[in-house]
């Protein structure tokens, strides 16, 4: 019996914890912005492909998760900074609500996944990486998707360069744009 070769380079800067050096990009906040905060840094960027927004509305962002527990695994969360939920305004609560709802469908037409894990981690003892700014998870679920990798070998496998799923996801959603009825 052969083996087969997992392909998965840009892994290695995560196991590893290094991030490629970039040049540094000039930022204009938003109000009340943590400058260290990375969805501060996204919702200020010009750079949607280097920062991995896959889309932004009125109040809300999408970015593709530099380290996903699943392919797919995308991030929700509001474009200012906030810490808790009481601090959200109406409209960012419904916007962020539509916009989840809106990225599940992308992911059913582009991913085809089993089921969803959808969640928020509310502060640092419930596992929030970054608890100072509200973020959904949003992670696409395969019947199956489990294997030895992470046993055996403290390594889960993602089979798509976050490059590609970005082109994937970006290239579905303008199509969705293009094809909406023109208001008068």
């Amino acid at each position: 019996m052969g083996y087969e070769q997992l392909w998965a380079p840009w892994r290695l800067a995560y196991v590893q914890g290094d991030l490629p050096e970039t040049p540094p990009e000039r930022l204009d906040l938003l109000p009340g912005a943590d400058p260290e905060c990375f969805l501060c840094q996204a919702a200020a960027s010009t750079s949607d492909r280097r920062r991995l927004v896959v889309w932004r509305s009125e109040h809300s962002l999408v970015l593709l998760n530099r380290y996903p527990y699943n392919n797919g695994h995308l991030l929700v969360s509001p474009r200012h900074h906030r810490a808790s939920l009481d601090q959200l305004t109406p409209e960012e609560q419904l916007d962020l609500a539509q916009c989840l709802t809106r990225m599940v469908g992308l992911l059913e037409r582009t991913l085809h996944p089993d089921g969803f894990n959808v969640g928020l981690n509310l502060g640092r003892a419930a596992g929030a990486g970054l608890p100072g700014h509200l973020h959904w998870h949003v992670v696409p679920r395969w019947s199956g998707d489990t294997n030895f990798m992470p046993a055996l070998s403290a390594v889960k496998v993602i089979p798509q360069a976050l490059d590609a799923l970005w082109e994937v996801l970006r290239g579905d959603l303008s199509r969705e744009e293009a094809s909406k009825p023109v208001q008068p």
